[in-house]
C-alpha cells in the first residue's frame, strides 16, 4: 500500500497518516504478536509507531514499561530503527506510586523517564517525546466541567518545556508533543516557544472519533492554523464503533470483557449513536470500523490516526481504511447524525 506521508508539525519528519498504536502489547498481545504487527504495518506503508512509558494498558506495576521493551527487542532484532518514526510519552501526576515514587513533570522526573525509555526501547533517540497529560488539574480524560483552582499542579509548563529542551539539546529526543491537552495549554506551549525560544510542540495527541468530536471546539483551529496536528487516539472509541459491543455484547478476549475500567464509550449514552453509525455504514456497503477510521483520516487538522488491534485480521482491516474515501453523500449523513448526537462520549 502506498500511503502519502504528511509533515509532522513544522519538523523535518514525514509520517504516515496511520500510526501504529501499541498499548495492548505486553497485556493482550505477546511479544511475537507485537513484532508481527510491526512488520505488517511497515509492509502496508506505515512508518509511525506510538508508545508510552506506562504501557501496556490497563497499567499496573508488574507490566510497567513492557511495551517499550517489546519495541526495543524488535529494534534490536530487526535493525530497522531508520524505518520508523518513534514516539513515546512521559506520564504526568496520578496514581502511579511505582513510577519514580509518584511521577511529576519536573526536570528530574523528565530526565529519568526519558533515559529509562531509551534503555527499554534500545535506541539513542526518541523522535517525538510527548507529555502524556498535564501536570495541572484541568479538562482531560472526558472531563467537561472546569472547576480547577487555576494552579499549575506544582510544576509550571515553562519548567516542563525547559527540561524537554535540555533533552533535545543532548540529542535524546528530536521533537516534542503534548497529549490530552486543552486550548489554553497548547497556547501556553506556543507562547513559551515564541517568547522564550523554547522548543515548539509538533503535535497534540487527543481522543477523536465519531463519538467524541470535542477536539473540534477550540483545538482543531490551533491544530490547523499553528501546524500542531492531531494524532487522533481512540478513533474507534475503544472498538465500540466497530459495532461489536452493541446490545451489551462483550466478545471473549475483548478489552471490555477483560477490563472493567473502560467506561468512557460504554453504557446507554453510546448505544443509540453507535447503532446509527453502524447502520449507516452498512447501508453504504461499508465496514463500520473502516468508515469510522476513514472519517478521521480525512479531517484537515489530523496528521495521523492512531490505530490499535489485537488480531492480524483487525489490523489488516484498520490498515485498509487508509484507501477508503467517503462520498459527499455519506459525509452529509455523518454530519446529520453528529447534529442528532453531538457529544455522546466526551
Amino acid at each position: 500500500m502506498n500511503l502519502p506521508h504528511r509533515r509532522l508539525g513544522r519538523t523535518e519528519l514525514s509520517v504516515s497518516p496511520i500510526c501504529l498504536g501499541t498499548m495492548t502489547w505486553g497485556e493482550q498481545n505477546s511479544e511475537a504478536e507485537a513484532h508481527a504487527q510491526i512488520e505488517m504495518a511497515l509492509d502496508a506503508g506505515v512508518n509511525f509507531l506510538d508508545t508510552a512509558e506506562m504501557y501496556p494498558v490497563a497499567p499496573r506495576a508488574e507490566t510497567y514499561g513492557s511495551t517499550e521493551e517489546i519495541i526495543g527487542s524488535w529494534l534490536r532484532k530487526s535493525g530497522r530503527r531508520h524505518d520508523i518514526v518513534l514516539a513515546s510519552k512521559v506520564i504526568g501526576p496520578g496514581a502511579f506510586p511505582y513510577v519514580r515514587g509518584g511521577p511529576k513533570l519536573d526536570c528530574a522526573s523528565l530526565v529519568a523517564a526519558c533515559e529509562a525509555s531509551l534503555r527499554r526501547l534500545q535506541t539513542e533517540v526518541i523522535d517525538l517525546y510527548q507529555v502524556h497529560w498535564p501536570q495541572r488539574p484541568t479538562n482531560y480524560f472526558g472531563r467537561l466541567g472546569y472547576d480547577a483552582d487555576g494552579s499549575d499542579g506544582g510544576v509550571p509548563i515553562a519548567e516542563t518545556l525547559e527540561a524537554l529542551a535540555g533533552l533535545q539539546q543532548q540529542g535524546k529526543i528530536r521533537h516534542i508533543g503534548v497529549s490530552n491537552e486543552t486550548p489554553w495549554g497548547v497556547a501556553e506551549y506556543l507562547r513559551l516557544h515564541r517568547e522564550q525560544g523554547l522548543p515548539r510542540i509538533a503535535s497534540i495527541q487527543n481522543p477523536y472519533s465519531l463519538l467524541n468530536r470535542s477536539f473540534e471546539v477550540g483545538l482543531a483551529e490551533f491544530a490547523q492554523r499553528e501546524d500542531v496536528g492531531l494524532l487522533a487516539y481512540s478513533p474507534l472509541a475503544m472498538g465500540v464503533l466497530s459495532g461489536k459491543y452493541l446490545g451489551g455484547v462483550k466478545p471473549a478476549g475483548s478489552r471490555m470483557a477483560l477490563f472493567t475500567r473502560f467506561t468512557r464509550y460504554a453504557g446507554a449514552q453510546a448505544e443509540a449513536p453507535t447503532r446509527a453509525y453502524v447502520e449507516l455504514a452498512r447501508e453504504h456497503g461499508l465496514d463500520p470500523a473502516q468508515m469510522a477510521l476513514a472519517f478521521v483520516h480525512a479531517r484537515p487538522f489530523v496528521t495521523a490516526t492512531i490505530i490499535g488491534a489485537t488480531t492480524p485480521e483487525q489490523l489488516r482491516r484498520n490498515l485498509d481504511s487508509a484507501a477508503l474515501a467517503l462520498s459527499p453523500k455519506l459525509l452529509r449523513a455523518l454530519e446529520a447524525l453528529h447534529q442528532q448526537y453531538p457529544l455522546p462520549c466526551p
